[in-house]
């Protein structure tokens, strides 16, 4: 299948209408509690009504320790819910699936953010991170199902656990950050116990058509590339999960090690049994010929990030030219208005080397 706009259909859940994921994109627009505001809500409605088959929202923090940026999403209590649940019916009536990222910064968490020394799976000289007891460890993965719980509660098509970039799952998979001696720490199998029994208890505790997503990185971070295939062999071989986000940076470079530098990264996952499991890839996918080398790869669809805050409707540029591809950076501030990013998200999107236009002083 290598046609963008064949709908999808997952084990569980709604069929998306076509193969465009909006990836979950930090902005740092919500308010101070987590709460959702109106800034993000317009922002991710745009993307839905911009054609997209999936709305995913940023990275949503499960615990209130676990926050990674100003203004992030928070889906760790019940005051969430209404902002949550208006979100949901708002990408619905437009045609999408929805889903929110659940994540936890974990060792990444600055300690002047949220008051206290960041948590991780070991000790953290350079971030001044603590271990997390056992005990911890156990809440940690309770918290993660009860955000599913809540996500599902609020309308939600489904979650995506985020265990990519150096956040709390991600440095249990390393170990580089993970030098525990207890049942989450050691073998491979061990490290990735986290993931697996946060997989288990969301499919336990939601309804039978509640679509779960995972998202993993296969470099940096402490990552050894044959760990994090043999991971993703074993999540798409489970069918737990309706889909695999795999975060590439580059889709179609050759990874950084030299044993596996053979053949570009997306192929490393493709070639991998996966059943039912759908599995997406994203990393500079900024143009449709990009997308549809996606497909013919041998995945099942495109994770759009940077390409989806340049045009709000991304997929329906692609239907309409298939040769489309995406604006030149650097833009202007006016231009992301336009495409409803908030004076805070273009100030977070500054910080990207490049990408938003510097305004030249004028002297008085």
């Amino acid at each position: 299948m290598t046609d963008l706009f064949a709908a999808m259909t997952l084990t569980r859940g709604p069929t998306w209408k076509n193969r465009f994921m909006l990836a979950p994109l930090t902005n740092s627009q919500s308010h101070p509690d987590g709460r959702l505001s109106e800034d993000e809500e317009r922002w991710l409605t745009y993307r839905a009504t911009g054609g997209f088959g999936l709305v995913m929202t940023c990275a949503a923090h499960v615990q209130a320790v676990g926050q990674g940026f100003p203004g992030q999403l928070g889906v760790f209590s019940d005051a969430h819910l209404p902002g949550l649940t208006q979100l949901a019916d708002k990408i619905r009536a437009e045609g999408a699936v929805s889903s929110v990222q659940l994540h936890h910064a974990g060792i990444r968490s600055p300690a002047a953010l949220v008051g206290e020394a960041p948590h991780g799976p070991s000790e953290d000289a350079e971030t001044g991170s603590r271990a997390l007891t056992t005990g911890e460890v156990e809440t940690l993965v309770e918290d993660f199902i009860a955000a599913a719980v809540r996500s599902e509660k609020a309308g939600f098509d489904g979650v995506e656990l985020h265990g990519a970039h150096g956040y709390i799952l991600c440095a249990f998979l390393s170990a580089e950050t993970n030098r525990r001696d207890d049942r989450y720490g050691g073998s491979l199998e061990n490290r990735a116990r986290i993931v697996f029994e946060i997989i288990d208890g969301v499919r336990a505790r939601t309804g039978p058509d509640f679509q779960i997503g995972l998202r993993l990185s296969p470099e940096r971070f402490g990552l050894k590339f044959a760990e994090q295939r043999e991971i993703v062999r074993q999540v798409l071989a489970g069918g737990k999960l309706d889909y695999l986000d795999m975060s590439l940076w580059d889709t179609f470079k050759a990874p950084v090690e030299a044993e596996f530098a053979s053949k570009p990264l997306i192929d490393w996952f493709t070639d991998l049994p996966r059943g039912e499991t759908r599995l997406g890839v994203a990393g500079k996918l900024l143009s449709g010929e990009a997308c549809r080398r996606v497909l013919e790869h041998g995945a099942d669809f495109p994770i759009i990030g940077r390409g989806a805050v340049l045009h709000h409707d991304f997929p329906k540029l692609v239907a309409a030219d298939p040769s489309f591809e995406a604006v030149s950076l650097p833009v202007t501030r006016a231009w992301l208005a336009k495409e409803r990013l908030s004076p805070t998200f273009i100030d977070y999107m500054n910080n990207w080397k490049g990408f938003v236009a510097q305004e030249e002083t004028v002297d008085a």
